[in-house]
């Protein structure tokens, strides 16, 4: 024990540089990986981070008017509540006519504490302001945005006298607004909630419970059901179910990062494997050394475990440490990632898997490479003084007939002499560079939506709408601006057979100015009855471009040919899209228009011109309108997606820590087979530039052969790993966008330079070695 202890001193001492890079590098690839994981959920999370900074709460329960929902906060369980609010159902509408959604009011006296709304736009309400003749309201973000509500609006309200003023939008951790489905929340004053000559039936209770253990949630319900009584409760929503429909909209976000992540593990362990397997082979002579003084292979084997155990612990303790006590620190979206991550309930053991995770997994390669370590004789073997691999290969010869650099021939031979070692190599190299060119694909993809979005299904910048103009001057209006072109458009929900739930029935465009949408299977709609739909429909539905599908709007049948399918972002790709003129004609019966057909499009979809800016365009019509147009900024899915351009930045530079880790392994284990070869290789006349230059290009080499196999493996994997995601999502393939050949040349070209720049001074001193130093390489 005490000469295994005094070994273990002795090799750290004379090989402390390796031993501090090492542990460094095990530190940064622990960094790597929980920055990694908080980024993961801070950005792919969103419901996650609105129900931490709101305090949320894991239950709401909705009561009849007259139940005693306050005391369900006597239930052990719960840590706090929000509430109980008095509710009242009502519809809401901008202006009368408009369509209208189902909305919970609840009277708050006061912004709760516990699952408080958090105000993205304009402010809370104030009792001294908002209890005049137009009282205040404040509408929960999703149903905002889905009548096109903001700050200082007027809403008409069934049931309300007086209409209402929208003071406030804010963001919750509860189940987001559906149109026939969810009913949205609002917050009024109390007293405006005493105003409503709403019934009995419309009036109930709603309380939000927040538990000490989320795990509780099931089992909180029966006893809040037990207590109140099944008649009392008219529904129950929990955060599970909050949460589920939130990470619907963030699911390519999520899967995007969680690639990475899993990537970058997977290349920070091919690093250590590597890094630990060169360092057992650079000290074989040292094994056999001590096995000839007596040393047992288990006792060999449990040295160099011990070893790099301790250098790994070290190395995942600072790490660890590091990103606890500075992480938060980092300014921009890092320090915001980490500081909410920290709050989070799994935090904690989060953090000690991952860290354990890796000393598992080093311990694992360590104990691998120990019991080949422990397999070496205790005789040394020795090592022939001529170059390995044997009688240079015709084609060696023939380049050196050819009168190709004695260096390029020779240094290609040398990285690829070992086909088995050189292949590991390679592909240890690849992998993150495959992995950067996987970003980089998912970078160039969310430049596609930003920079030419009607490739992707929005070739509308602007959505234009006005209750107050008529039809003949809205177009008149829209048609005098030169830099745009309008498109009339309606939106209405169907009902397909043997559904529950809806989807949208579109009509865009007219016979004789057809909608420029993308379609990437089969052909855009020109005929009567003729559709495009999206991936998410035909999934739905079990059908293919060419078929015809049936479905209900308002109990009147529609039946429609796909005759292609378009990529369709919104809705889950639930979406079937015609003609303005054919959705008119399903809307009537035996080609009569109906007395009650809405006598103009619902909205226009604006497409400007190449080069126009959307702002300046927005600004233009609502001067011309003097105000009476609402213009809106067509939703796109790459502003949600903003946070994988930061992010894709960060796991790159990760990556590239990584293949730099593996570069000094791979310039480490080439030097040390050189360094055996420098006796061949001043025999044949090399000088010591020339032997530098020989290790340099194989270096230089084997990184290229990576930076080939890596580029071009991540162009195929990012092309089917996207087009993957876009189809589970709905949203359906094509949607993937290649890197350019410029970007892909420029990454291949910096990894071969860094690779020989890094060779350089390695080589150089190997090179330079005497030649009695190199008699000890023999054996």
């Amino acid at each position: 024990m005490r000469a295994a202890a005094r070994w273990t001193q002795a090799h750290l001492t004379a090989h402390r540089p390796a031993a501090v890079l090492t542990a460094l590098a095990t530190a940064g690839i622990t960094i790597s990986l929980l920055l990694a994981t908080a980024l993961f959920a801070y950005a792919a999370d969103p419901w996650q981070r609105a129900f931490t900074q709101s305090s949320g709460a894991h239950v709401w329960i909705h009561t009849q008017g007259g139940a005693p929902a306050g005391s369900l906060a006597g239930l052990d369980e719960v840590r706090a509540t929000s509430g109980p609010f008095r509710t009242v159902r009502t519809t809401a509408s901008l202006q009368p006519g408009d369509a209208r959604a189902t909305l919970e009011l609840r009277g708050a006296a006061k912004r709760p504490t516990t699952a408080a709304p958090q105000i993205v736009a304009g402010r809370w309400l104030d009792a001294n302001t908002d209890a005049a003749a137009t009282k205040g309201i404040v509408l929960e973000s999703s149903v905002a945005r889905a009548m096109w509500a903001k700050p200082g609006d007027t809403i008409v309200l069934s049931g309300f006298a007086a209409h209402l003023r929208v003071v406030g939008v804010a963001d919750t951790a509860e189940v987001t607004f559906r149109a026939g489905e969810t009913p949205g929340v609002a917050w009024v004053l109390p007293s405006t909630l005493d105003a409503s000559d709403a019934g009995r039936d419309q009036r109930g209770r709603t309380i939000g419970l927040q538990l000490g253990d989320a795990a509780d949630t099931d089992y909180v319900v029966q006893r809040a059901v037990t207590r109140l009584g099944a008649d009392q409760i008219t529904d129950v929503s929990t955060w599970r179910q909050a949460k589920a429909a939130a990470e619907g909209d963030n699911q390519l976000l999520g899967r995007l990062l969680g690639l990475f992540g899993l990537g970058a593990l997977l290349a920070a362990a091919l690093a250590v494997v590597g890094a630990i397997s060169t360092r057992i082979r650079g000290h074989l002579r040292d094994i056999s050394i001590l096995k000839a003084i007596g040393f047992t292979p288990g006792q060999v084997v449990r040295m160099f475990v011990a070893l790099h155990l301790g250098l790994a612990l070290l190395g995942v303790a600072l790490g660890a440490l590091l990103t606890q006590v500075v992480g938060t620190l980092v300014p921009g979206r890092i320090g915001e990632a980490m500081a909410l991550w920290r709050q989070l309930p799994g935090h904690a053991w989060l953090t000690l898997v991952i860290s354990g995770g890796v000393v598992a997994f080093i311990g694992a390669a360590t104990c691998l490479a120990a019991w080949r370590a422990g397999r070496v004789p205790p005789v040394p073997v020795a090592r022939a003084a001529t170059a390995a691999g044997g009688r240079a290969s015709a084609l060696t010869r023939r380049a050196l007939g050819l009168r190709v650099p004695p260096a390029l021939v020779l240094g290609w031979r040398g990285a690829f002499h070992r086909p088995l070692r050189s292949s590991a190599a390679v592909a240890r190299l690849a992998v993150p560079l495959l992995l950067i060119t996987i970003a980089l694909g998912a970078w160039t993809t969310l430049d596609r939506f930003t920079s030419h979005p009607e490739n992707v299904g929005l070739p509308a910048a602007l959505t234009a709408r006005s209750d107050t103009l008529g039809d003949r001057e809205l177009r008149q209006l829209l048609g005098s601006q030169r830099e745009m072109t309008a498109y009339p458009g309606a939106e209405v929900q169907a009902l397909v057979p043997g559904q529950t739930g809806t989807i949208t029935l579109r009509g865009l465009g007219t016979d004789a100015r057809p909608y420029p949408g993308a379609v990437v299977e089969g052909r855009a709609a020109h005929g009567p009855d003729e559709a495009v739909a999206g991936q998410g429909l035909l999934d739905l539905l079990d059908a293919r471009v060419g078929d015809w599908v049936r479905m209900t709007v308002a109990g009147r049948p529609h039946v429609l040919h796909i005759v292609g399918r378009s990529i369709e972002t919104t809705d889950g790709g639930r979406v079937v899209s015609t003609t303005l003129d054919t959705l008119r004609e399903g809307d009537s019966d035996d080609a009569a228009p109906r007395a009650d057909a809405p006598p103009r499009p619902d909205f226009y979809q604006l497409v400007l011109r190449r080069g126009a800016d959307p702002d300046s365009a927005r600004e233009s019509l609502s001067k011309a309108s003097a105000g009476r147009l609402e213009v809106r900024e067509t939703p796109n899915p790459a502003d949600q997606l903003s946070a994988v351009r930061a992010v894709s930045v960060g796991l790159i530079a990760v990556l590239t820590l990584i293949g730099l880790v593996e570069l000094a392994t791979t310039v480490g284990a080439g030097v040390r087979d050189r360094s055996r070869d420098l006796l061949a290789l001043r025999a044949v006349g090399l000088t010591p530039r020339q032997i530098t230059a020989v290790i340099v290009s194989a270096t230089a080499f084997i990184t290229l052969a990576a930076a080939l196999a890596g580029t071009t493996l991540g162009v195929l994997a990012s092309q089917w790993l996207i087009n993957l995601q876009g189809r589970a999502s709905g949203w359906g393939a094509g949607i993937a966008q290649r890197p350019a050949p410029g970007i892909l040349l420029l990454v291949i070209v910096v990894a071969v330079l860094i690779a020989a720049t890094a060779a350089v001074l390695p080589a150089a001193r190997a090179a330079r070695r005497r030649l009695a130093d190199s008699a000890t390489d023999l054996l």
